[in-house]
């Protein structure tokens, strides 16, 4: 059958096909190094709502990570300390003052975990930014914290620049698992499959590796049947349906801050808005389905 135009379309299922649109992915992109901008953003990259954060003059601050809540609000940092909620007004709703934070994720139970390489530790704070649990984090620099994820098993995943690990927490921070992959690693995440996928850092490669800690697939440099570059590899996020989303960072105008690639590793989706977030875009959230759409409804109603 031929492809119906959107107008016949409307006319036979019109409820339908508004629902099909209200729930098209979004994605929602951070950066700092003087750009200091928080965007949502339709995946060719139109901007459908902006906001500006503080920053310093020279250099960077936050911008590690962000989260788009399920209640339409977006948690983030725009300085080393302090973890904020905020609504799309702008309107601060929430904060935790810690040390030395580089990431933090609210929880499905409400709470917040958030790493803090200040004082070495993964602490998950209630509403009221009562602390309900500590995890300390191990020595020789394991501490010093990029990316930390928490896990479906109650273990953190946590990333450490030096000593350039990857490594599983238990509550108690007990090491159960530990990959050395001897660069300053940014970002890990633990897929449906069991295995990890580790964004290297300065290693300028994404690298996916079994629990027994065997290499099954990686790229660096270039990317397979493409003339991207990948460079400062950050945030990762792997969506329902098995592809993952590689953040490329300080990889220049000329290179995609995001890369989506299939179950074949094949490239299908690329995001590069250089003149939006600069060459310091490290963290980004994916929105779809109910999510995308209230979110969609919020933007439109301001």
């Amino acid at each position: 059958m031929k492809h119906l135009s959107l107008a016949f379309l409307l006319l036979l299922c019109p409820s339908a096909v508004a629902a099909d649109i209200n729930t098209r992915p979004l994605v929602l992109v951070s950066a700092s190094y003087q750009k200091d901008v928080i965007a949502l953003c339709e995946l060719d990259g139109t901007v459908l709502w902006k906001f500006q954060t503080g920053g310093p003059k020279r250099g960077h601050a936050g911008h590690h990570e962000v989260q788009m809540l399920d209640n339409g609000n977006i948690l983030y940092h725009d300085d080393w300390d302090v973890v904020k909620e905020m609504t799309l007004d702008g309107t601060e709703v929430w904060h935790y003052a810690g040390s030395g934070v580089h990431a933090f994720t609210r929880l499905q139970n409400g709470h917040t975990m958030i790493a803090e390489s200040g004082k070495g530790r993964i602490i998950v704070v209630d509403s009221s930014g009562k602390i309900v649990s500590e995890t300390p984090l191990g020595n020789e620099g394991r501490g010093k914290t990029r990316q930390a994820e928490a896990l479906d098993n109650g273990n953190f995943l946590v990333c450490a620049e030096q000593p350039g690990t990857v490594t599983e927490y238990d509550p108690s921070g007990n090491i159960v698992w530990e990959y050395e992959i001897g660069t300053r690693v940014y970002g890990a995440i633990r897929l449906r499959n069991g295995n990890t996928l580790i964004a290297s850092g300065s290693g300028n490669s994404v690298v996916e590796v079994t629990p027994e800690k065997s290499i099954v697939w990686q790229v660096k440099g270039k990317v397979p049947r493409t003339d991207i570059r990948l460079h400062w590899t950050a945030c990762l996020k792997e969506l329902d349906n098995g592809h993952i989303i590689v953040d490329n960072c300080h990889a220049g105008p000329d290179n995609p801050q995001l890369i989506e690639l299939d179950g074949q590793r094949n490239v299908v989706w690329q995001f590069n808005r250089f003149d939006l977030v600069g060459n310091g875009m490290a963290c980004f959230d994916y929105l779809d389905g109910e999510l995308a759409e209230k979110v969609r409804k919020k933007i439109a109603a301001h």
